[in-house]
């Protein structure tokens, strides 16, 4: 029998998540998880301040007015206790990343306490894994809290993080700060679904009844450097390329969609999102990546391949003039304006992102997107080969599995799952 393959209506549902967490009776601990965030962000984002003042309760919704059209329609609430302000998108991205920390940190808490006690040694392998994708929603979402709500002191770290990132300004993400709540919520829910995918595959393994997978049987790649060295690997690619597919938006703050060129066009659907799709895929379904991308190398595809080739060398590879000035990027493009190069060599004026933070942007979002993906399309068993180290894998023949992409089935022996007559 195959590893559970993972239904991504149901994953993109949390079904699992939330199966586990009934079964768990942890559901009321993500409810407080959740709000206990959202009181800290309202608290910390200033958007709640407890000021006891003897003044009567009055409730005013507000339906316009200066700042972005996203903060209304606002609720603005001034009573003895203190007073409140809710703008309509700070708070539905508030609520929104709040329901991801309570499923995050619940399962976090749930998954922690489990699998430090004594278990199996095949558990036992499993235990860093858990961990640490258990806890990935808590440490995103406490780096960035009050973000989205506000341009308080108290949200400056996590505005400038964004902002370093993005490769804009503070200043920039203050005035647009609806991009503040809609990266946050991308990031957040990513951790979740990371989440998601370990409670469907490994839930057998980690001695966790599943209800909607039986264990087969299967091994769980060990614990070693090549297996750090993949997780690294795809750790960094969903990382990498979800701030790279987030950038699109943070640019539309200063070049808008509506009157953008072509070129501008190209950047965002085939430079960023395309790049993007295949480094986030290969980080969360690499065997499933691995057979689209054998798929566009071949027959009819082979079109699609030549695009996906284009897209990545277009990142990485010097574009001549006046190509950047149509609105093309490129990584090579980008270290010539960091040199001081003129812009009839093609180089493109950086922004306020200096040092190592645009060293780390430039290797996190440019180079390994783009440079997983044309390895993917020239050499897919070089670039895949350390996504396998951390895959799980059938144990013994697969039936049907013949020819198949994906990492390779080992020999029954040492099999984690039921006997061979289960089904």
């Amino acid at each position: 029998m195959a590893p559970p393959k993972v239904d991504l209506a149901r994953a993109l549902r949390f079904e699992e998540i939330r199966a586990f967490l009934r079964r768990s009776h942890a559901v009321g601990l993500a409810v407080l998880l959740g709000v206990s965030y959202a009181l800290g962000s309202l608290l910390l984002g200033g958007m709640l301040v407890l000021a006891p003042e003897h003044v009567s309760t009055s409730v005013e919704v507000l339906v316009g007015g200066s700042g972005g059209s996203w903060n209304y329609p606002a609720l603005f609430v001034v009573a003895p206790w203190g007073v409140l302000g809710l703008p309509f998108f700070a708070t539905f991205s508030m609520v929104v990343v709040a329901a991801g920390v309570g499923l995050g940190m619940a399962v976090a808490a749930v998954l922690t306490y489990r699998l430090v006690r004594p278990s199996t040694e095949e558990a036992a392998r499993t235990k860093s894994v858990g961990i640490a994708t258990g806890l990935t929603p808590a440490m995103i979402s406490l780096v960035t809290i009050g973000s989205c709500c506000t341009t308080t002191a108290a949200a400056t770290g996590g505005i400038g993080l964004i902002a370093q990132a993005s490769g804009t300004t503070t200043a920039n993400l203050v005035l647009n700060n609806w991009y503040l709540g809609v990266a946050q919520m991308a990031i957040v829910w990513a951790a979740v679904f990371g989440q998601e995918l370990l409670l469907t595959v490994y839930s057998g393994l980690l001695g966790l009844r599943s209800t909607s997978h039986p264990t087969p049987r299967v091994v769980v790649p060990p614990l070693d450097r090549r297996w750090v060295a993949g997780a690294t690997l795809r750790t960094l690619l969903a990382i990498g390329g979800i701030l790279w597919s987030l950038s699109m938006l943070a640019e539309w703050t200063t070049h808008a969609p509506s009157t953008a060129g072509p070129g501008w066009w190209v950047r965002w659907i085939v430079q960023h999102q395309i790049v993007a799709a295949i480094a986030v895929g290969a980080a969360f379904f690499p065997v499933g990546t691995a057979r689209v991308i054998a798929a566009v190398r071949r027959g009819p595809l082979r079109a699609l391949g030549g695009v996906l080739a284009v897209a990545a060398v277009s990142v990485l590879v010097w574009l001549p003039a006046p190509l950047p000035s149509w609105g093309l990027d490129s990584l090579a493009d980008q270290i010539l304006g960091a040199a001081g190069a003129p812009a009839t060599w093609g180089a493109i004026a950086l922004g306020p992102v200096t040092g190592v933070a645009l060293g780390v942007r430039w290797a996190l979002e440019f180079a390994l997107p783009a440079g997983f993906v044309l390895a993917a399309v020239l050499a897919p068993d070089v670039a895949f080969a350390p996504l396998w180290a951390t895959t799980v894998r059938a144990a013994g023949p697969v039936p049907g599995a013949s020819g198949a992409v994906g990492p390779p089935s080992v020999p029954v022996r040492g099999a984690v799952g039921p006997a061979p007559d289960a089904p």
